[in-house]
């Protein structure tokens, strides 16, 4: 029977503040200015420092200038070495979005306005240490030196391929730059990087992992999975979600972003938590660092929300100005972090516009050198790595029905 007064139930769909056409709308979000979020002890319990999965930990202010305890205190050439890094990575993305242009290849992912997240934290861990990345952490590799006609080499899929054709343009595999084969599922890799984690410790070893995913992939069972072994076996591991506001094209808030933050997340598995500004890269370098001392000394895994943008699309098959305001990115408070980083260097009397200059006009040409390299051996479709690796690398002893195939193709 139909209780008296009762109403018609209804569901709540998350909207984004601005869809095209309209103007960007960031009035909704609340920040700490910078310096304002004290820096918790390395051993402080996931209990007292629960406060620090609904704040922001940032470290540069409006004219450049490092404040407050997160302050890393970084010398003036690390800081030209990430910024090079930085500037190197988006200037590679900028030339493979025009390969894929141009027909060269069949895919690419940029990660323009992200660029400090995955560079400084592969400048802080060690190439020992393993990464699991998700799809927009190419500057780790970049800042780590890898070889650019390498990564596009893979993104071409050409004879010099060194994943041999096997995986998706960008999904790169380094494990001498500890950098885990990427995985096209999403979700995947932080389970696996709290089981290498697990296993490290196993052992008796003395190296760490570090995972990334995106904030819509938080709402796979793998994400949930992984932060209830790590914190029941402390795995020595750090957790990133990279909160760049849109998950392809679903806004952030369908996997949860409205009710509460992706750092918060943590507090129901007893894992500490920290939310950080993506694009301030010193406190993603001092995050990182304060997660990487608790994870060395036995203290177990930090789950760190780095709070950015994507300012690019998804990816080149992705038209962002089909479900959000087409200047949003221009409109982003937290700014971009290259510049962010540049008008620091400026401040401290060691960096210039004309270094800037310089430093990008270097940037596109080791790109533009790296591509001549790639190009001479072949784009997608114009040389492809030898038929005879289909039969590679899969099983430990050749199976008979593996011989003919062989056999058939002339291998």
């Amino acid at each position: 029977m139909k209780k008296p007064n009762s109403q018609p139930l209804s569901l709540r769909v998350p909207e984004p503040s601005g869809r095209p056409g309209d103007k960007p709308d960031f009035s909704h979000l609340q920040f700490d200015a910078p310096g304002a979020v004290d820096r918790p002890a390395v051993s402080a319990t996931p209990y007292e420092m629960r406060d620090h999965a609904f704040r922001l930990v940032r470290v540069l202010d409006d004219q450049g200038q490092a404040v407050g305890p997160w302050n890393p205190r970084l010398d003036a050439e690390t800081l030209r070495k990430g910024l090079k890094a930085m500037i190197l990575t988006r200037a590679f993305d900028d030339r493979m979005h025009r390969a894929h242009r141009q027909g060269k290849t069949s895919f690419y992912m940029k990660c323009t306005g992200e660029e400090a997240i995955a560079v400084a934290q592969g400048m802080i861990l060690s190439r020992e240490d393993m990464g699991f990345p998700t799809y927009r952490q190419q500057g780790l590799l970049i800042a780590r030196g890898y070889p650019l006609a390498t990564m596009m080499n893979q993104i071409y899929s050409n004879a010099s391929d060194p994943i041999k054709g096997r995986q998706l343009p960008i999904m790169y595999s380094a494990k001498d730059y500890g950098f885990f084969t990427i995985s096209g599922n999403l979700g995947t890799q932080v389970p696996q990087a709290v089981g290498w984690a697990m296993a490290s410790a196993y052992k008796g070893d003395d190296k760490i992992a570090i995972s990334w995913i995106g904030d819509g992939a938080t709402a796979e069972g793998d994400f949930h999975n992984a932060l209830t072994f790590a914190a029941v076996y402390r795995a020595p591991v750090i957790l990133n979600v990279v909160n760049n506001q849109w998950a392809i094209s679903s806004f952030m808030g369908i996997a949860g972003g409205l009710e509460t933050t992706f750092a918060s997340k943590a507090i129901g598995y007893g894992l500490p938590a920290l939310r950080v500004d993506g694009n301030d890269f010193l406190a993603v370098w001092a995050a990182t660092q304060w997660a990487e001392e608790r994870a060395r000394t036995n203290q177990g895994a930090t789950v760190i929300e780095l709070f950015t943008y994507r300012g690019a699309p998804h990816s080149t098959s992705d038209d962002p100005s089909r479900y959000r305001p087409g200047d949003e990115h221009e409109k982003w408070p937290l700014g971009d972090p290259i510049e962010r980083l540049k008008q620091h260097l400026i401040a401290l009397g060691e960096w210039s516009d004309e270094q800037q200059t310089a430093a990008e006009a270097d940037a596109v040409e080791q790109v533009r050198a790296a591509g001549k390299e790639s190009e001479a051996i072949g784009t997608i479709g114009q040389s492809r790595p030898s038929v005879k690796t289909m039969f590679e690398e899969v099983y430990a002893t050749e199976d008979w029905r593996i011989t003919e195939q062989r056999r058939e193709v002339g291998v």
